[in-house]
């Protein structure tokens, strides 16, 4: 049996891609990103995309979609910058951001299309919104709802991210799928990916071009894990010396036989974390970054979009792979009580 899914907020796919691994037919998904639903379209051609600020999109454009066929899975990962620990500077509270209340728009659509089971993503900071609960609460009262913040590195993705995983269901108890623990490192994700010189992959060729300062610095970084740290102190940067200013993975390198850091949208930039290539003196490819997220080696981008907006869509995109395992528990959960 084909279960039906519907993707909202769905980036550039990642999310999607581990529902359709799992066996999930996504009939539908909502963008707003020209640039993420162009990367979308190119590998979900089968799936109906809606480009638009999904405070605008109705019930009714997916129940036409779905034609009276059931809705086994509605999920999505709204982007609610502002509860990132980034964001919040080190703060308690919340970071005002407009975006924070598309959580809201996630459960309206939870009530209106009544969908057999729910998945929700996001930042761990965010199960201490009060309006999270309060969304919780709501929502319990026709779902088993189940809550859990898990580390990605645990499900089979070379990358360290925590992640808030909120699962519910009409018919029974849905926990959040478990990690298997099995580490895949950074070398069994891209050492066997050619060189970005000999390749024919434009996604593979993407990478940060530096000014003859930087390629020097970059070049003295030790090689395998080697941070800014390790360097004199005439390679410190100015904007390094100032005291207490934190961010001590900037221009450090990945570890061959260990997880990568968190992939973030500045993962083309040496300056915005650990993104060094653990060997080669130069910043990771976007190719690279996108099997760090565990994209398939031949996923799509569209060429003719920004490096800023490429790397952007990698860093903000749900690893395919940990959607794959929970997407596999909740249709493993839909056989058991449905058929």
């Amino acid at each position: 049996m084909k279960y039906n899914a519907i993707d909202l907020f769905s980036g550039c796919g990642g999310l999607s891609e581990g529902m359709r691994q799992a066996g999930f037919a996504v009939s539908a998904a909502v963008e707003i990103d020209p640039d993420a639903a162009a990367a979308y379209k190119l590998n979900h051609p089968e799936t109906i995309v809606i480009r638009n600020d999904i405070r605008k999109v109705k019930s009714e454009d997916f129940k036409k979609i779905l034609k009276g066929k059931t809705l086994h899975l509605l999920a999505g990962c709204p982007p609610c910058q502002g509860f990132s620990s980034m964001r919040r500077l080190n703060r308690k509270e919340a970071v005002y951001d407009d975006r924070n209340d598309l959580i809201f728009e996630f459960s309206r659509f939870v009530k209106e299309l009544e969908p057999v089971t729910i998945m929700m993503e996001n930042v761990p900071g965010l199960k201490n919104y009060d309006l999270f609960s309060e969304m919780c609460e709501e929502l319990k009262k026709h779902y088993n709802i189940c809550v859990d913040i898990v580390d990605i590195q645990n499900y089979e993705v070379p990358q360290r991210r925590k992640r808030l995983v909120l699962v519910g269901s009409l018919k029974g108890e849905l926990k959040v799928a478990a990690g298997n623990r099995k580490k895949i490192t950074v070398r069994e994700a891209i050492a066997s990916l050619e060189s970005m010189t000999e390749t024919d992959d434009a996604v593979h060729k993407t990478a940060a071009l530096h000014s003859e300062k930087i390629k020097d610095l970059i070049s003295k970084v030790p090689k395998n894990g080697g941070s800014r740290g390790d360097l004199p102190e005439s390679y410190t940067l100015d904007c390094h010396k100032k005291k207490n200013i934190g961010f001590n993975d900037v221009y450090g390198r990945l570890r061959w036989d260990d997880f990568s850091s968190t992939i973030t949208s500045g993962c083309l930039n040496p300056s915005k974390g650990r993104f060094l290539h653990p060997e080669e003196d130069r910043v990771i490819t976007a190719r690279e970054a996108a099997m760090l997220q565990s994209f398939p080696r031949d996923y799509k981008f569209p060429a003719d979009i920004s490096k800023t907006s490429l790397a952007t869509l990698i860093g903000n995109a749900l690893p395919p792979k940990f959607s794959y395992i929970q997407c596999r528990n909740i249709k493993n959960h839909l056989k058991e009580y449905i058929g």
